[in-house]
């Protein structure tokens, strides 16, 4: 479990940077609300996470590519929400950067989502 974690993580810091690029290019450029940007590079982030776990970190072969994308989703959609309420916490009521809010934020939802599919998707 501890080389899944690894692996997980790895995998997760190309996912930052997919999810900050997104965030940033929405926020900042395309100048979408900063919370709708956030969920928009959230969810890009793990639909390469998902691809990148389901091959690398834990060799699965499911054939049931749909079905367990789908529960990966579902397990992000969660970490989504734990995610956002973190950054408003920090961002909104404690005044904090939002970039380190959300990267605090993106540590946070690193363990829900490794212990979520390890047990229940992977």
């Amino acid at each position: 479990m501890i080389l899944q974690f690894i692996k997980f993580c790895v995998v997760g810091g190309s996912g930052v940077f997919v999810d900050f690029g997104v965030t940033y290019a929405c926020k900042e450029w395309l100048r979408v609300n900063k919370y709708a940007a956030n969920s928009v590079g959230f969810l890009c982030a793990a639909t390469t996470n998902y691809l990148l776990n389901r091959v690398w970190t834990f060799h699965n072969e499911d054939p049931d590519i749909a079905g367990q994308y789908l529960r990966f989703l579902g397990i992000a959609l969660l970490g989504l929400v734990i995610n956002t309420v973190t950054i408003w916490l920090l961002h909104h009521k404690f005044r904090a950067n939002f970039y380190a809010a959300k990267l605090l934020a993106t540590g946070v939802v690193t363990f829900w989502n490794f212990f979520m599919n390890y047990f229940f998707n992977f």
